[in-house]
């Protein structure tokens, strides 16, 4: 048992280090074949930062744990409202009231329906994942057409310069840039291969399904980089980039990640989801609309209460 609890971390922390790896390999690639910083923000950081949970998902379905997939999806959403939103509240009041995330927040609504709805089909099969993913290229399409339109219209403040990219390196020299792209290519694979290995067994010896140590165990390890995404944020008073880190998330991972998942092989949803995890998620969706639409500050005491909600969780499904 102790050797499984090593691979599980040793896979998450080589994940985590391969796909920021991958990160800065594209996004550098990118820039220096000219493409526009716009275009790399809204794919290729977008994606890049998903990587850990996509492959995650793309291992467990080849191992014949689709639960383990599903779960971490759908516990990685609920985590990152209950907790990645809570956990920074405690430390610094994020002024959510400053920003305007009213139409992200609408599409992030809009797929998380989407998916459940697919959902109760039985199982995600290449069709839904067609579906999936044809609702997330209209919000990429979506989101560069606004950004264009606040470029022209001379409002730059919601433009993205390349020094402002995540990873961006305009000197970075072309061996660098390979070398981060061959890390993180590498270590993807064999980190999801080890994480998707320990957790299962892990599973079987506690005795509980692959299911629910994708809904806590690995949906919280692959939700560490939004977290310390959005403490920083939180610290560096930018609530809309943590408050944006965690819509853009959510609906690269309901959209993006099983998307992709399910062309690779089948999801079955097992009636927990069905019955309670989807509509938790659901929930969890919710609880932004009065910093949304409302323009309240999440506070320390909104911290706790958000903290609070997700250990509740944790127990209930434990």
């Amino acid at each position: 048992m102790i050797l499984d609890w090593v691979y599980t971390g040793l896979g998450l922390l080589i994940l985590l280090l391969a796909g920021d790896s991958l990160v800065k390999g594209a996004v550098n690639t990118a820039l220096r074949l000219g493409i526009p910083a716009l275009i790399v923000s809204l794919t290729i950081v977008a994606f890049g930062t998903s990587a850990p949970e996509l492959l995650i998902s793309v291992q467990a379905i080849l191992d014949d744990v689709p639960g383990l997939a599903l779960g971490n999806v759908v516990g990685s959403n609920t985590a990152n409202v209950l907790l990645v939103l809570g956990i920074p509240a405690l430390l610094a009041t994020m002024h959510t009231s400053e920003c305007d995330t009213r139409m992200n927040f609408v599409q992030m609504i809009g797929a998380t329906a989407l998916f459940i709805g697919l959902a109760f089909r039985g199982e995600f099969d290449r069709i839904a994942g067609l579906i999936l993913l044809a609702a997330l290229a209209a919000m990429l399409i979506h989101a560069a057409r606004t950004a264009n339109a606040h470029r022209k219209a001379g409002l730059d403040a919601v433009a993205l310069d390349e020094e402002e990219i995540e990873g961006a390196d305009p000197d970075m020299p072309w061996p660098r840039i390979l070398f981060f792209l061959a890390l993180g290519l590498v270590g993807l694979p064999l980190g999801a291969n080890l994480l998707v290995d320990g957790a299962t067994n892990i599973a079987r010896d506690f005795g509980v399904t692959e299911t629910v140590i994708g809904l806590t165990l690995v949906a919280v390890g692959t939700s560490l980089p939004e977290l310390a995404t959005t403490v920083m944020a939180a610290l560096r008073r930018q609530a809309d980039v943590a408050l944006g880190n965690v819509i853009g998330s959510n609906m690269f991972n309901l959209l993006g990640i099983i998307g992709v998942a399910s062309l690779v092989g089948p999801i079955t949803v097992e009636r927990q989801f069905l019955t309670f995890d989807l509509w938790v998620m659901a929930a969890a969706s919710l609880i932004l609309v009065p910093f949304v639409f409302f323009r309240f500050d999440i506070t320390r005491i909104w911290g706790v209460i958000l903290s609070a909600l997700y250990v509740a969780y944790v127990w209930v499904i434990l």
